[in-house]
């Protein structure tokens, strides 16, 4: 056991990139499937973990995608997130920011409101029964239309109060960031916070983290590890002050390492780097493990971790006074543990 597994397991953590979706777990899976009548095309739990097998974005997305028609109902989604909560609580997980794909439902016949209900419900039961609070960002298909993503973006006007946030995930292969220009402008007038994600090592990566930067002026970059191969764009996150939301876990599964040592690279440079778990129930990691495996892989200390948790509680869309309770709380918590 590493010297660190008792400390990373202890800290107080923020979460900021993790979809809602990729917390369903196989067993869960299957529950949902008998309640809803829902034949899988996998014999059992371990034969679906089997399948689990991805060596870059596309496979993964495949598998992900194909999991998703067992939420049909609203008391699907509540038990989705409230699992997802419940899970993060137990690792000293104290706020998230969860992503959902609504297109990823309506475009099944999932009604916007079914999908914000169970997961609202979910939020403030957890928040009450286990004390985590969270907040949740409704993210576009990027290889589904802008006119479809505008059009869920009206559809969830009504339950603006629920969403602090919009951004941009699933294949990045011929749609770039600037495809979403008109849909994010919208939605900032609209007064939600923007954020996208920028994947490690797709095709453009460096023009689309230029392009959320300069074009979209998002709030937030979701991984965005290639920012470290131009000069010019670090430069101006830092100038920024943009939070980066990396996923070593995940990065290990769909390309050729967990970029850990990037994610040191970023902490050198005084950027906001932050370690997230993305799709914990598919990379079979929450928290706590990405936390070990950037630790393991990168030489962290103490330092550099307690600084990864603090970079993210200080980007959480949250007001200041609760930002600061939850940095004193990881303040005290670091306290005659630095050195131990």
């Amino acid at each position: 056991m590493s010297q660190f597994d008792d400390f990373i397991a202890a800290m107080p953590k923020c979460e900021l990139h993790v979809h809602l979706e990729g917390t369903l777990e196989p067993e869960m899976k299957f529950a949902l499937a008998a309640r809803n009548g829902i034949v899988l095309p996998y014999p059992n739990v371990a034969a679906l973990i089997a399948a689990y097998d991805f060596n870059d974005l596309t496979s993964f997305l495949k598998i992900y995608y194909e999991g998703m028609g067992v939420l049909v109902v609203e008391q699907d989604f509540f038990d989705l997130t409230y699992a997802y909560l419940a899970k993060a609580q137990s690792q000293n997980v104290r706020y998230a920011e969860m992503f959902f794909d609504p297109q990823a439902h309506t475009s099944r016949g999932v009604s916007f409101a079914t999908i914000v209900n169970g997961i609202h419900r979910a939020q403030g039961e957890a928040e009450h029964a286990l004390g985590i609070k969270s907040q949740l960002i409704m993210c576009f298909l990027r290889d589904m239309s802008a006119e479809s993503a505008m059009a869920t973006l009206i559809e969830s006007l009504p339950h603006k109060a629920w969403i602090i946030g919009v951004g941009l995930d699933s294949d990045e292969r011929g749609n770039p960031p600037s495809k979403f220009r008109d849909v994010f402008a919208r939605a900032r007038a609209e007064g939600y916070r923007l954020t996208m994600h920028c994947d490690v090592d797709q095709d453009n990566s460096v023009e689309h983290i230029r392009q959320v930067i300069e074009d979209i002026r998002v709030d937030r970059i979701d991984h965005g590890v290639n920012s470290l191969e131009n000069e010019q764009l670090c430069e101006e996150i830092l100038h920024r002050e943009l939070a980066l939301t990396v996923c070593p876990i995940s990065n290990a599964c769909v390309t050729d390492n967990s970029k850990s040592k990037e994610i040191k690279r970023m902490l050198k440079r005084g950027m906001r780097a932050t370690v997230n778990s993305d799709d914990p129930a598919y990379f079979r990691a929450y928290m706590t493990e990405n936390l070990a495996r950037a630790q393991l892989d990168a030489d962290l200390d103490k330092q550099e971790l307690v600084q990864l948790a603090r970079n993210a509680f200080d980007a959480a869309w949250l007001p200041k006074a609760e930002k600061d309770s939850y940095l004193l709380a990881l303040h005290t918590f670091t306290i005659g543990r630095m050195e131990s």
